[in-house]
Formats: C-alpha cells, sequence, structure tokens
C-alpha cells in the first residue's frame, strides 16, 4: 500500500530543495576569490571553472524533465540531492585546477536536476495560482544565495573548506528528508511520451520562452559568479564584497519574490517579467559605474529586486502554456538558461582575460543581455495570450 502523502512535508521538502539550490547558486561566486588567490586562478581559468558547472547543469537539463514526468519527482529530487553533497564533501580536498573543475562539473550536473524537479514539484502543488507559489516558494532560493555569501563572509571569513561542509552537510540532510518523504508518482496521463515530443518542440513559444531564460539566466549567474570579484577589483575589501552579494542581491531577490507574489495574482505574467527586464538594464549598468560600497549596495539590492520574478514566472508562463508533460518542457527551457550561464561566463572571462580590472568593461554583457530581454518580451506576450486562449 502507497504510503500516504502529506502536503505539508511535500512543501517543506520543495522549501528545502529550492534553498538548497540558492545555496549552491551562490557558491561559485563565494569560494571563487577564496580558490583563485590559493591555486594562483586567472579570469580565464575562472571562467573555464564556471563553463564547467554549466555544462553540467546543460548536460542533467536535458534528461530531467522526462526524467521527472517518466520516473517521479522524487527520484529526481534524490538523484540530485545525492550528487550535490558527493560534489561538495570533494570540493575541499581538490588538489588543483582540474580536481575544482571536476567538483563544480558534478555540483552544477546535480543542480540541473535539481532545480527542474523542484520547480515541477512546486508547479503541480498549485496550478491555479502557479506563477504566485512558484515566486513565493523560490524566495528561498533568494534565502539560500544570501546564506552562503553572507555567513562566508561573517562567520568563516571565506573560507572555502569550510563553506563547501557546511553546505554538503545541508544537502545531506535535505536528501535524508527527501528519500523519507511520500511523493506523488508519474500518472502517465500528463508524462512524457517520445511521441509528443514533436508536438512540444515545434512550438514557438517554448523556443521563444527559452530564449528569454538564456538571456536572463546569463545575467543573473553573472552578477553571483562575477560580481564579488568586479568589487574586490575596484578597492572594495573581500569581506565587504562578499556582505553586498549577499546582503545587497540575494536580499533583493528574496524581498523581490515575497512582493511579487502578491503582485502576480492580479497582473499578467507577461507584464510582470517585461517591467522587470527594463529595471534590469537600468541597475545592472549603474551598478558598474560605482566604487562606493554603500551605492554599491544599494543599486545591488535593487538589481536583486528586478531580477527576483523573472526565472519562477518564466516557469510559470510554461508550464501555462505546457499542461502536458510539464517538467519536460521546464527542462528544454531551463537547459537554454544554463547554456546563457555558460555563453555569459565564457564572454565575460575571456573580455577580462588576466586582468580583474577589465571585468568593469566584461559585465557590461548584463545590461545589453536585459535589453534584449525587453525586446524578445515584446515579442512573445501576444503569443502567450494567443496560446492561453487556445
Amino acid at each position: 500500500m502507497a504510503a500516504k502523502i502529506s502536503m505539508p512535508r511535500l512543501i517543506v521538502a520543495a522549501i528545502l530543495a529550492i534553498f538548497v539550490y540558492g545555496v549552491i547558486a551562490a557558491m561559485l561566486g563565494t569560494i571563487l576569490p577564496n580558490l583563485s588567490e590559493r591555486f594562483n586562478l586567472t579570469p580565464d581559468q575562472n571562467g573555464n571553472i564556471a563553463l564547467a558547472q554549466a555544462l553540467g547543469l546543460i548536460i542533467a537539463s536535458v534528461a530531467a524533465g522526462p526524467l521527472c514526468d517518466n520516473k517521479g519527482k522524487k527520484t529526481a529530487l534524490v538523484l540530485a540531492l545525492g550528487l550535490i553533497a558527493v560534489a561538495l564533501f570533494a570540493l575541499p580536498n581538490a588538489g588543483g585546477y582540474g580536481m575544482i573543475m571536476a567538483c563544480i562539473f558534478v555540483l552544477g550536473f546535480g543542480g540541473g536536476i535539481l532545480v527542474t524537479a523542484a520547480n515541477a514539484l512546486v508547479s503541480d502543488i498549485s496550478e491555479e495560482r502557479r506563477a504566485s507559489t512558484l515566486n513565493l516558494l523560490n524566495l528561498f532560493f533568494g534565502l539560500g544565495g544570501l546564506a552562503t555569501p553572507f555567513i562566508a563572509a561573517n562567520l568563516l571569513a571565506g573560507n572555502a573548506t569550510g563553506i563547501a561542509y557546511t553546505a554538503a552537510v545541508l544537502a545531506a540532510a535535505t536528501f535524508l528528508l527527501h528519500a523519507t518523504t511520500p511523493m506523488p508518482a508519474p500518472t502517465g496521463e500528463r508524462g512524457f511520451k517520445t511521441s509528443e515530443i514533436g508536438a512540444i518542440v515545434g512550438q514557438p513559444v517554448l523556443w521563444l520562452l527559452a530564449l528569454f531564460l538564456f538571456l536572463y539566466v546569463s545575467c543573473e549567474v553573472g552578477v553571483w559568479n562575477w560580481l564579488a570579484r568586479h568589487l574586490i577589483a575596484q578597492g572594495i575589501p573581500e569581506v565587504r564584497a562578499l556582505s553586498i552579494l549577499s546582503l545587497g542581491f540575494a536580499l533583493g531577490m528574496l524581498i523581490g519574490r515575497v512582493v511579487v507574489s502578491r503582485i502576480l495574482v492580479n497582473v499578467r505574467a507577461a507584464t510582470v517579467t517585461l517591467v522587470a527586464a527594463v529595471l534590469m538594464a537600468l541597475t545592472t549598468y549603474f551598478m558598474l559605474q560605482t566604487a562606493d560600497p554603500t551605492v554599491a549596495w544599494v543599486l545591488v539590492f535593487l538589481t536583486g529586486v528586478a531580477m527576483a520574478p523573472v526565472f519562477p514566472t518564466t516557469l510559470a508562463m510554461v508550464g501555462d502554456a505546457f499542461p502536458r508533460a510539464t517538467a519536460t518542457a521546464m527542462g528544454i527551457v531551463i537547459t537554454c538558461g544554463w547554456i546563457g550561464l555558460a555563453v555569459s561566463s565564457r564572454i565575460i572571462g575571456s573580455i577580462a582575460g588576466d586582468d580583474p580590472r577589465r571585468l568593469q568593461t566584461a559585465l557590461l554583457v548584463l545590461p545589453a543581455f536585459s535589453v534584449a530581454m525587453i525586446v524578445l518580451n515584446l515579442i512573445v506576450r501576444p503569443m502567450l495570450v494567443h496560446k492561453k486562449a487556445a
């Protein structure tokens, strides 16, 4: 007899999964300064490490959707959390650049499965208010992103070993919770069928939303992975730079998602993402123009608020557009987002080269991609209205 599903426990499991993803999303940007100093890594090598993470995310996300739809979200979540815990326990024992790359790749691979499975699970909890629910629960992503650099700066003095082990223990505990939590089995009715792949990938709205998320993830991960190094290059002390990342960007995302979860009850998701893209273009540009820590904090905070609704709201639009094989459609869109991570990291790392001071120029990729998001949103919004009406 199947175990009874407890909705409160299911929600707690989903929250912790999203929290863990927030922790590891901020991990690379938090530990890169320490690892760069320890192993004399250049910005270009930092870019390669970020690329390894992106490749792991991309490869995992391709398979995560069908895995969730056919084998169940619990299988995907447990696998993801196990891989993340292993990678984090191994990272402090890395002996050099190659081993760091391998650990970060596995971390990205686990993260790719986790983010698809967790958002698909949350999407099914409240289908009628999907956008609002995804934003509300994804605020724990912001909380995880806030916790990592904050603890690193204020409790662990930027020590990469302590940061990795702390996150590893959290991932292991969450793994145990998910392993013992009854979750809905795949129904088959909403599952992925190979014969339906043509109908899914043949719809332009899927690829437009995928391109939108590609641009967004490029911007968000650009902040997570590179902002601290940029601020340090501007003369801001490392501890202060990490605090700006946590109590600025991550806190902004946290507060932004609380506010937007209410706004989305009455405002269209396409409108929310358009306003967010406009604000992103402004805030990302101006945050790169200052070396004053206080001004930087304000602008980075506003950047976090602007970016807060984009990822979960875009996935909510995907869920609305694809009521069947939802996780598969989400997996495709999320995969394109991780491709954005890989592309932006390589662009930023290549432009900066061996000189961290050139990160200011390299990070202009962020406002440029935000402007492209505005254009894309204006193209896709009438298609979303038609899709919903259909």
